[in-house]
């Protein structure tokens, strides 16, 4: 958990630091900065996706995930959920920030692997290179979207503790076998770049309402391990 912690931490500190800056920037480098966050979001989306699809044995895996994820979450209006209950503590554009963080500290290779490794091997490695990056990732989006960011750190905390208990618990499980965590990094990839859509005010693709996808690579390996 060492890993976790410490990418807990680098959040903590690089939303403290983008807060202190905040307060000098003038409204066109917090225009600037939000779109360098959205040209972000789209390079890192499009990265995992493009190195990860080679690997899947699924390759339609993920349209499946996307379209009954998509459905679920839209039945459930989780996107529309989270933005209220955010917006009325921070405003719209806090909410966009948020959900946007969430996603590119949670949903990618680093963090998805990262926590695996640690549970499995006591490698730290992915972890801490997630840290570097987050770091820096953090305080860019505190400098543009406020101190509210801080509440992606124990977001963060539970997403990759989660991932760690359960590998640690399910060594031995075919679920942790095969190719779930490149399935998992393809859907990642996609939300992702559908952040950075939103950011960069192209297309609101109402990202949230596809978090469920993230339940039926997992839901598929389960039931394939029974066969």
């Amino acid at each position: 958990m060492i890993g976790t912690l410490v990418n807990t931490g680098c959040i903590i500190v690089g939303t403290l630091v983008g807060t202190l800056f905040k307060k000098g920037l003038g409204e066109k480098y917090t225009t600037a900065l939000f779109n360098a966050m959205g040209l972000a979001s789209l390079a890192l989306g499009a990265s995992s996706f493009v190195q990860n699809m080679p690997k899947s044995e699924f390759p339609v895996l993920f349209i499946l995930s996307l379209a009954i994820g998509g459905v679920t979450g839209t039945a459930l209006d989780l996107d529309g959920r989270v933005k209220r209950a955010i917006s009325k503590r921070g405003g719209e554009s806090l909410a966009t920030g948020l959900i946007s963080a969430c996603l590119l500290y949670c949903i990618g290779t680093f963090s998805i692997v990262g926590p695996v490794l640690s549970a499995l091997q006591g490698d730290n490695t992915f972890l801490f290179t997630n840290s570097t990056l987050d770091l820096v990732t953090s305080t860019v989006f505190a400098t543009t979207f406020g101190f509210g960011m801080i509440l992606a750190a124990p977001i963060l905390f539970l997403w990759q503790g989660s991932i760690w208990l359960i590998a640690k618990l399910a060594s031995t499980s075919p679920l942790l076998q095969g190719t779930l965590v490149n399935e998992l990094a393809i859907v990642g990839g996609v939300l992702i770049i559908s952040s950075g859509l939103s950011i960069l005010k192209i297309k609101d693709c109402k990202t949230l309402n596809y978090i469920p996808s993230l339940l039926v690579p997992v839901l598929w390996f389960l039931i394939k391990s029974l066969f």
